[in-house]
């Protein structure tokens, strides 16, 4: 088995960024990736300075070549699935590269969300139905848009949405309505709230132009973005005593990014704080710090 200092989990914003501070301070770093990033529909990312539209591909693509200037960090295409501690080292198996060992383990392993299961919407997923307003919202603005969600959950989002465009329409395809005091609340801000089943999506190559719904009824709608729940995309966390919140996130502290499972880290979209390229990009920088300023206490350094 190869010996690091740390291994990482995931080569997405979090991941990545981690890497390169910790290879700049010489650290022998392991990330391991296994090419499943969650915006891999989209064809643009917003809201990161100096790479607003870039393709979320590219970024990585660009992140990875600069990650080869540093010797100590190698980058391998596979899965984790299996990690624990053994003494004082982490020791994680991956499908197709064996084992490798790491005194230190950030889990930058992301989440995945849970897509509605509407005929159609493969087309449209990411490129005119989303599931982030912040990310994508700004393209659809003044458009007539559909909110996809249920109860209270579904009822806030339509809500909120109302900053983007004033035609919202929650859809609620059969789920649950929120409560007496949110229904009026919609009502007072001019949003209808179909409940009927959606038969399917339609529209012209990645555009949505239509809901049509089991009874026969079509709305037009030029975008839809959805709210149904999204969970860890890996199970490492289970293995190693890393605990969930009330939210879903793993939980982590701010700004070390440390679990309450000593040498083990967590950033980016798995603590499920405020998911955005950038932030995560921030929180891997905080985690390698934290590492390194760890590493070099056990090291008599500190």
């Amino acid at each position: 088995m190869q010996a690091y200092d740390v291994i990482i989990v995931g080569g997405g914003a979090a991941g990545l960024s981690a890497a390169l501070l910790l290879g700049r301070a010489r650290r022998s770093v392991l990330v391991c990736d296994a090419g499943k990033p969650r915006n891999w529909a989209s064809n643009a990312l917003h809201g990161f300075i100096s790479r607003e539209g870039m393709n979320p591909a590219e970024l990585l693509v660009k992140t990875r070549q600069e990650l080869q200037r540093y010797p100590t960090v190698r980058l391998i295409r596979d899965t984790a699935i299996d990690a624990s501690r053994e003494g004082d080292r982490f020791v994680v198996t991956m499908a197709d590269n064996g084992r490798a060992t790491g005194r230190k383990l950030l889990l930058a392993t992301g989440i995945a969300d849970e897509v509605p299961a509407l005929e159609g919407i493969d087309a449209f997923y990411g490129k005119s139905v989303h599931h982030c307003p912040y990310c994508d919202g700004w393209e659809h603005r003044d458009e007539p848009i559909a909110v996809y969600g249920g109860r209270e959950k579904g009822a806030k989002f339509a809500l909120m949405m109302k900053q983007w465009s004033a035609d919202i329409v929650l859809c609620t395809d059969g789920m649950p309505l929120p409560s007496a005091p949110t229904r009026a609340q919609l009502d007072a801000n001019g949003i209808p709230v179909w409940r009927t089943k959606i038969q399917r999506l339609e529209g012209t190559g990645h555009q949505l132009e239509r809901i049509v719904f089991v009874d026969g009824q079509v709305l037009p709608r030029r975008a839809m973005f959805f709210t149904i729940g999204q969970h860890q995309r890996s199970s490492l966390f289970q293995r190693l005593g890393v605990t969930v919140g009330s939210k879903g996130g793993l939980k982590a502290r701010w700004p070390s990014c440390c679990t309450e499972a000593d040498g083990v880290y967590v950033a980016g979209d798995a603590s499920r704080d405020v998911q955005l390229l950038i932030v995560a990009a921030a929180e891997g920088a905080c985690a390698a710090l934290a590492i390194n300023k760890a590493l070099l206490a056990e090291d008599g350094l500190g």
